[in-house]
């Protein structure tokens, strides 16, 4: 994901639905539109559910990709 450099990282690892998508609405919260949100996971879970939540926020999803570790790293755009 080198295209796009991530204003804030929230490292979610550990932690099981919902709490992922809980923490990074409110770490969207915390920036202002326009601004990246990467945000890290284990959940297994969370590919389809960050997909499906960016859909239905509004929220522009610009990238996703597995880790070496099996973690999830998330690319967020936070909507304007």
């Amino acid at each position: 994901m080198p295209e796009h450099t991530p204003d804030k990282i929230l490292d979610c690892s550990g932690l099981k639905c919902p709490m992922p998508l809980v923490k990074t609405t409110k770490a969207l919260k915390e920036i202002e539109g326009g601004k990246i949100l990467e945000m890290i996971s284990t959940d297994p879970g969370s590919e389809l559910d960050v997909v499906a939540w960016a859909k239905q926020t509004q929220n522009e999803l610009l990238a996703m990709h597995k880790g070496e570790a099996g973690e999830w790293h998330f690319l967020i755009k936070k909507k304007m």
